[in-house]
């Protein structure tokens, strides 16, 4: 295989990753997303609905396992940073976490015949630890492949579409039990789960030997959670981005956890539960290439933000949606689909510039604690979404296991369509008028490329 230049190299000159290798760095994600939909669509019904945890229980201990992470995701990423193995930095992460992450993975989709909250507290623990160790120095690992702007979000949009599909045949399966048995959650967990398990290792032996990391190294610095927190908090750049992704997150976890409900209580069509989630990702795996054709146009924030607006327009269409005028909502699903990870994609590649122009000015490395906390944004926006939502339809008067009255459903309907618009629209707004561009990023690569290099290992 030819040799690719770590981020310290000339990103003018590197050659571009062939599609085969980024697909292969890409398929730790189909278990991470194989389980990421049902986690945030899935399971809360079913535990609610099939093991009788309350819907504020679940909310609750959604939550908190989330909260956790808001120390564990910056530790486990500026760890990252300065490990120092024969094999990289962020390699050993993802392998011990991506273990961890099927063990816990396990225990959610196949719990025993009683299930108590203090059973899916801790098998949500144990998810959350594997998911952070796993996913926070992948995702750093993504930002080092390559220093070119484009490229970047190449590598995400290969990424997205790994996930689209993923994801895509994560909905089929409960579909399928929906046909089967109807209503049967333990049917479904067992579906959804099974797709996690038999994927989880191959999947993670074909990114640990994707690419090589290098393995020399600028010194390391002592870790400091408090020093690594100010670097985090004193960026504003970074800051804007976070909050952007947290609002991108908390708009797609409202929508997802609420979507069974409103579809199958709402509109009246529980067949239709699971199977509108696979009509939209059909055209959702579309997206990510027509997503990178604009940003290569107009730059990444401004696609961002294009995105963004498009997913707020969407969701102020489902206000008009009756349980007579399912056309209208399966249109909607359509759009949705085809807008559908714009915002997440443009803001992952953005991450990678931002922790370069960091070094560029201060000559620290904090490419896999910036990442670190934006996978903290994705797990905190959805958990928020979860912790809010689910809370907040239960106050208006919605029950899942009994008749609903006409309020407590419209009252359903608002969350369900005012939330995600409401999130979609402060996420476009703190991105409009990003200064780093790809101009900026230019400039700013091309003093790092007039300084000490780092070289990758031959292959």
């Amino acid at each position: 295989m030819s040799d690719f230049r770590s981020p310290f190299a000339d990103a003018r000159s590197e050659p571009a990753p062939s599609v085969g290798r980024l697909l292969r760095f890409s398929a730790i994600t189909i278990p991470l997303y194989a389980a990421a939909m049902p986690l945030a669509v899935y399971l809360p019904a079913i535990y609610a609905r099939d093991f009788g945890i309350p819907l504020t229980v679940i909310g609750a201990l959604f939550l908190v396992g989330q909260i956790a992470n808001i120390v564990l995701d910056p530790l486990t990423g500026a760890l990252s940073d300065r490990t120092r193995s024969r094999f990289g930095r962020r390699k050993p992460w993802v392998a011990a976490g991506g273990v961890l992450f099927t063990l816990g993975g396990a225990l959610l989709f196949f719990p025993p015949e009683h299930v108590s909250p203090l059973y899916l507290g801790a098998a949500l623990l144990v998810f959350n630890l594997g998911w952070a160790a796993a996913q926070t120095p992948f995702l750093a690992w993504s930002g080092e492949i390559t220093g070119h702007y484009h490229q970047r979000t190449r590598i995400q949009t290969y990424q997205t579409v790994v996930t689209a599909a993923t994801l895509f045949i994560a909905l089929v399966l409960p579909t399928i039990a929906d046909q089967l048995h109807p209503a049967d959650g333990r049917l479904q967990l067992t579906l959804m789960g099974g797709l996690i398990v038999v994927t989880a290792l191959p999947a993670l032996a074909l990114t640990l030997t994707s690419f090589r990391e290098p393995t020399t190294f600028p010194p390391a610095v002592p870790f400091s959670l408090g020093q690594a927190m100010r670097a985090v908090f004193a960026n504003r750049l970074l800051l804007r981005v976070l909050f952007s992704d947290a609002a991108v997150r908390g708009g797609q976890g409202i929508r997802g956890v609420l979507m069974v409900f409103f579809i199958g209580i709402y509109m009246q069509r529980p067949e239709w539960a699971a199977g509108l989630f696979l009509f939209q990702y059909v055209f959702g795996i579309l997206a990510g290439p027509i997503w990178q054709r604009i940003s290569v146009r107009v730059g990444k924030h401004r696609a961002a933000v294009a995105g963004e607006l498009v997913q707020v327009a969407i969701n102020l269409g489902l206000l008009l949606a009756t349980p007579d005028n399912f056309g209208l909502v399966l249109a909607l699903a359509v759009a949705q689909g085809l807008a559908q990870g714009s915002g997440n994609l443009m803001l992952r590649a953005m991450v990678a510039d931002i922790a370069d122009k960091h070094r560029f000015e201060t000559g620290e490395e904090r490419t896999g604690l910036y990442y670190s906390v934006f996978s903290l944004s994705e797990k905190a926006g959805a958990a928020l979404a979860v912790g809010i939502a689910l809370p907040l339809i239960a106050w208006l008067g919605f029950d899942p296991k009994h008749t609903n009255s006409p309020e407590a459903l419209q009252g359903l309907l608002y969350v369900f369509a005012l939330g995600p618009a409401i999130a979609h629209a402060i996420s476009a707004a703190l991105v409009a008028k990003f200064p780093l561009d790809e101009a900026a990023h230019s400039e700013i690569r091309r003093q790092l490329e007039a300084g000490p290099t780092v070289l990758a290992p031959a292959e």
